[in-house]
């Protein structure tokens, strides 16, 4: 099961005390902030959790699965996430 914005939301509202509005907007703010940072090629470190960076890939050849047929992919950029060791800690035990 995966964990949902409105699994957040509901923590949030559960464990915090704030109203409902006040919790998806603190989750929604929390996740714009985020974005934004990303969209700046800034990395997003959250201590004990791990780091969001933007990472450039190059133009390189692939091949479409269906007709085997060879094509160019674009280069872009993709957003990595690396873990800290305490989470990697934490799923290792």
């Amino acid at each position: 099961m995966a964990l949902t914005k409105e699994t957040m939301i509901n923590d949030v509202y559960n464990e915090v005390g704030l109203s409902k509005t006040k919790s998806r907007s603190a989750v929604e703010n929390l996740f714009e902030i985020i974005k934004g940072a990303l969209a700046k090629e800034e990395d997003v470190l959250v201590s004990g959790f791990g780091k969001f960076l933007v990472r450039n890939k190059k133009e390189r050849r692939g091949r479409n699965p269906q007709t085997t047929e060879d094509l160019q992919l674009r280069a872009r950029k993709v957003v990595v996430f690396k873990t800290s060791s305490v989470i990697r800690m934490n799923i290792n035990e």
